[in-house]
């Protein structure tokens, strides 16, 4: 009975976690489009909520890497190393949206995972070079090349269209951009939720409901799917703040290039089943539309508070998954510690929102 208990929770806080990835990821998706004004704030994020939730059953490779080449399921005892896990990834989210930094949610998930199960099982459960292939070096070639990408577009599209009417080229660029954008917004849907259902998929395997090496049930698709959609509909504004106008002052060719590239990379990389940090690949295309105009358009000092932010994701939720995991064990390591810890948990979060209320502060629902 404590087992399917501690499933059950760890179940609703993967979907938890899904929620807070698709309101903090938001901008990845929409900032570029409202900077520039192609689309309204609501229509633009409602548009993204859809294309993510259609997004999710498009692949299922990235939750395979996540299930299977991250950690061995085979060296984990119980689920509460997932909830752990989970865990910190959710407090990293929610710091880094506090602060308005786009930081990975992906690598926070994997960060946490990864953290709870050295200090549950250690180090030999963790497959270092799965992580090393399927998630750090990535992680480096993703947005360099999608500032490349990015780069060589915008310095094509002013070549060719420089001299045309400025304002029929916008018009132009901004119609672009509902494509784009759309084409952004399926790429994360089809990356993002994945690494939800890869984490329940894992869960379900060491709870033995389901075999190794299985796709996630249909049930755990629709359930990712839609709650990565919502936490998109809710919007992360403090984010998308960040990356729509204080990395660059953006036009709509910008914002074109920025988006292609951005799709462009991430679609490439679920192809081969790749967790990427759809932020980390977003952000280094808006670096690289700016660049490509001329390298003072780009404020580099905020892409460097960024750049510390993505630095820190792995380790940093790496270190609060472990410490979760251990108050976990302290408090017995069965279902009394985790409902203690996601009650603590979700107090935590209801008295932060209430105060940010009462001080008059955007939160994400807004």
């Amino acid at each position: 009975m404590d087992d399917q208990l501690v499933l059950v929770i760890v179940v609703v806080t993967a979907l938890a976690f899904d929620f807070t990835n698709g309101f903090h990821d938001t901008a990845n998706v929409v900032a570029t489009s409202i900077s520039t004004r192609a689309m309204s704030p609501r229509i633009a994020v409602g548009y993204a909520a859809v294309l993510n939730f259609a997004g999710a059953f498009i692949s299922l490779a990235v939750a395979a890497t996540v299930a299977s080449d991250v950690v061995d399921s085979g060296a984990i005892q119980s689920t509460t190393v997932i909830f752990a896990g989970l865990i910190g990834a959710i407090a990293w989210n929610l710091a880094t949206w506090y602060f308005g930094l786009p930081s990975s949610s992906s690598h926070a998930l994997i960060g946490g995972v990864v953290g709870a199960v050295l200090v549950a099982s250690g180090p030999d459960a963790v497959i270092g070079d799965g992580i090393l292939g399927n998630v750090l070096i990535p992680a480096i070639v993703a947005p360099i090349l999608a500032f490349a990408v990015a780069g060589i577009a915008i310095v094509i599209c002013y070549r060719v269209l420089g001299a045309q009417r400025p304002g029929p080229v916008t018009r132009a660029f901004r119609m672009g951009q509902v494509v784009s954008g759309g084409l952004l917004a399926l790429a994360h849907g089809t990356n993002d939720a994945q690494k939800t259902m890869g984490v329940i998929a894992l869960a379900l395997i060491i709870n033995g409901d389901l075999a190794a090496g299985s796709d996630p049930p249909f049930w755990v698709i629709v359930s990712a799917a839609t709650a990565i959609a919502l936490g998109t509909y809710s919007g992360g504004w403090r984010i998308i703040r960040t990356m729509g106008t204080r990395i660059i002052k953006m036009d709509a060719a910008q914002g074109f290039s920025a988006q292609c590239a951005g799709a462009a990379v991430i679609m490439a990389s679920t192809n081969f089943g790749f967790p990427l940090s759809t932020t980390q690949v977003i952000s280094g295309g808006v670096m690289g539309a700016g660049a490509g105009k001329r390298l003072s358009a780009v404020r580099w000092g905020v892409a460097g508070n960024i750049v510390v932010a993505w630095v820190l994701t792995l380790p940093g939720a790496a270190a609060i998954g472990a410490l979760s995991y251990l108050v976990v064990d302290l408090l017995g390591g069965g279902a009394l510690g985790t409902v203690l810890i996601a009650a603590a948990a979700v107090a935590t979060v209801v008295v932060a929102l209430v105060r940010r209320v009462r001080q008059g502060l955007p939160v994400p629902a807004r």
